[in-house]
């Protein structure tokens, strides 16, 4: 008799599972792969919908110099805090609605680094996953753009999103590529701990506190730039009643292009994802558990 077991899966066996979910991944006919990736994006911009909401109204005041006046709301990293609680709606529903997102298939790299998989499937899987989470993350913009719930709260939610936007266009080169290392390690682990569940609620427990450490402690996500950057830039140059309104309380607007979106933050943070995904997690989990088994 075969037996039955309902604990959580050892480390090694999550290892195992990873590899035979990266091969499921790679195989994938590209059609299905790039609506599930249409699909992750849309789950991970609600994810960043939900957090900028939550936030919004608790952001500093600054003055024209940069100055920080007073502060509303509550403080600081509480704020990040609860951004970071409810930013995990965004990964829930990849993970058990079922999508293709480019950070977490980074773990992709322990069936190629295992023979599993070739570097084209790998690559292939890579580029039509990023691109579906792009489309679908500039859509959701744009959708969310046209609803004007960013006017909500006195415009307090359209405020948030336009320093969200903001700040994240400020970024130095290595210091976009280092945020985004920590990230996609967090994300990645997050995905890593999943492997190891048996229930819903197992993998919803596992994913919340990774995510929520990654968005609160400021650390740089691709796709969920993708959402929060293009929401900015919509608002900025498609609402001009809107911004003679609120303009002059976000300090350095003139830093949000769409030259500094992808300069200053997409191609940095995506590096540093790659390297935190793939590297920091995918590769070290691969030697310590399938290097002696590799194909």
């Amino acid at each position: 008799m075969s037996e039955i077991r309902i604990d959580a899966l050892l480390p090694a066996e999550m290892a195992t599972r990873a590899e035979y979910l990266g091969v499921r991944k790679a195989e994938m006919p590209a059609f299905t792969m790039f609506m599930l990736s249409l699909l992750a994006g849309a789950f991970i911009s609600l994810g960043a919908i939900f957090a900028t909401t939550v936030s919004a109204g608790s952001m500093p005041i600054t003055s024209a110099d940069g100055a920080v006046a007073y502060t509303t709301g509550l403080p600081f990293g509480v704020t990040r805090l609860l951004s970071g609680l409810v930013f995990c709606l965004g990964l829930i529903l990849v993970v058990v609605g079922g999508a293709e997102l480019f950070t977490g298939n980074n773990l992709i790299v322990m069936a190629w680094a295992n023979g599993k998989v070739t570097g084209r499937a790998l690559l292939r899987n890579w580029a039509i996953v990023y691109l579906g989470n792009f489309v679908a993350s500039i859509a959701t913009a744009a959708l969310m753009f046209f609803t004007r719930q960013y006017t909500f709260g006195a415009n307090a939610v359209g405020l948030t999103a336009l320093r969200i936007a903001v700040a994240k266009c400020d970024f130095s080169f290595v210091q976009a590529v280092a945020l985004g290392i920590l990230c996609n390690a967090l994300v990645c682990l997050a995905v890593w701990l999943t492997y190891s569940a048996r229930t819903t609620i197992d993998k919803i427990l596992a994913i919340i506190f990774p995510i929520t450490a990654f968005v609160t402690a400021g650390f740089e996500h691709s796709v969920a730039n993708m959402y929060f950057i293009p929401i900015g830039l919509f608002i900025k140059d498609f609402d001009p009643q809107f911004m003679a309104a609120v303009g002059d309380r976000v300090p350095n607007l003139e830093l949000l292009t769409w030259q500094a979106f992808f300069i200053k933050n997409l191609i940095p943070v995506t590096i540093g994802n790659i390297i935190g995904g793939a590297v920091l997690v995918a590769a070290i989990y691969w030697v310590v558990f399938l290097r002696d088994k590799k194909a």
